[in-house]
């Protein structure tokens, strides 16, 4: 299974997916936007960036809006989670050291736009094309019941282990998954049923929130039947790519990509500064 959009002639690559527990989802958000510009800019190749945070919850924007938000973010503060709100759309996932994130980042221009389904089904192909060798079949389409639900849920026999999102800055398109490589599926979904539970207490809402059903979600593991670790997904991704005919080159940001971080991370900080989610990280910003 193959997509125009992974036929790169080449990737730069940036791997975060072992910085540990410093590093802040804030700063994913920022970096991707950052390499957004300079992808649209044409200042960087095609990029693939993987990145894993410890026990957080990103909430969306709709998610901000729960009557009784303070009770759910305290509830996942006590549970041990950072609580951060993204610059893009969707709602509440779970991030830990059991979830790797997938971040490609395109060049779109006027005459060469990236439709909202060419992204989609770009990611779709990649891990439908990654996990081939496994013997099982990757499904697309929304599963109900689970947290963050949309149209390109990724699932096998029906279970949910991952969701893909996109967002667009200056020229450049980023499409985000997230994997459940291991643990518990329905552990996780039961920690975001219980937010959302907490943050609505049983108050109606103009948005509708999901009826998160723990059942129908599962890490890659629970469903292949094996331990399948980060770092194996990891070598999967890397030789996938290179299969489509794409030289893959080690990167980090440089020059002025800092510029454009700093200035992209100031405006996540300012997004997270409106609803009462996090206390200040020292030197969460590099």
């Amino acid at each position: 299974m193959s997509h125009e959009l992974l036929r790169q002639p080449r990737w730069r690559v940036i791997d975060q997916s072992h910085f540990g527990p410093l590093f802040d989802a804030k700063q994913s958000f920022a970096i991707d936007d950052t390499l957004c510009t300079a992808v649209g800019a044409g200042r960087s190749d095609a990029v693939v960036r993987t990145w894993v945070h410890e026990n957080t919850v990103v909430l969306g924007a709709a998610d901000t809006k729960l009557p009784y938000i303070d009770a759910a973010v305290s509830f996942l503060r006590q549970r041990g989670y950072r609580v951060v709100v993204r610059n893009s759309g969707g709602l509440a996932v779970v991030l830990d050291s059991g979830v790797l994130n997938i971040s490609l980042i395109f060049s779109e221009t006027k005459k060469h736009a990236i439709a909202i389904e060419q992204g989609y089904e770009a990611m779709y192909a990649l891990i439908a094309t990654m996990l081939a060798p496994y013997g099982v079949r990757i499904e697309a389409g929304e599963i109900a019941g689970s947290y963050c639900p949309g149209s390109y849920d990724l699932s096998i026999d029906g279970k949910k282990f991952a969701g893909i999102s996109q967002r667009r800055v200056r020229g450049g398109v980023a499409v985000q998954i997230y994997l459940c490589a291991t643990g518990s599926g329905a552990e996780r979904a039961e920690l975001i049923r219980r937010f959302y539970e907490l943050g609505r207490q049983g108050k109606e809402t103009k948005f509708a929130y999901p009826d998160v059903v723990p059942a129908v979600m599962a890490s890659l593991s629970e469903l292949i039947g094996r331990a399948l670790s980060v770092d194996e997904l990891l070598v999967a991704l890397w030789r996938t790519l290179q299969s489509f005919g794409g030289a893959l080159h080690s990167s980090a940001l440089d020059g002025e990509e800092w510029g454009w971080y700093e200035s992209y991370w100031a405006r996540i900080v300012e997004r997270n500064a409106t609803v009462s989610t996090e206390e200040p990280t020292e030197g969460a910003k590099r």
